[in-house]
């Protein structure tokens, strides 16, 4: 039984971090690449990054290019999203999922984790 667990989220101001942690467990996590994900109220999910197996390949939708970080720690079973200068268009619950091979598309992902809140304030 494959689970995710996101963690990491909260209230933060426009201009700060937070560091997205999506741990995994039910499979052996360093043959799968992992994706992150966003959902804000009223709007379709959307790709946010993702990273092979490996970490050796890594994503980024143009909207958080430059200011977002996704990484592996296989021997961990988990995934990280570093966020810096959030804006307020990047609140939402963000997602971690996992699947054979990387993909931006969220119809190709078959399991996800229950989401954890990003808040973005003045």
């Amino acid at each position: 039984q494959v689970q995710l667990v996101e963690s990491g989220g909260g209230l933060v101001q426009a201009g700060g971090s937070l560091r997205l942690s999506c741990a995994a467990s039910g499979r052996t996590f360093s043959n799968y690449a992992m994706g992150w994900f966003r959902q804000a109220p009223g709007k379709e999910r959307e790709f946010v990054a993702a990273i092979s197996w490996s970490g050796g390949r890594t994503y980024y939708a143009d909207s958080v290019k430059g200011r977002f970080t996704i990484s592996r720690d296989n021997a961990k079973n988990t995934v990280y999203l570093q966020m810096n200068s959030l804006k307020f268009e990047d609140a939402a619950v963000y997602y971690c999922a996992q699947r054979r091979g990387v993909s931006y598309v969220v119809n190709d992902y078959v399991y996800w984790g229950q989401g954890t809140q990003v808040t973005v304030s003045s």
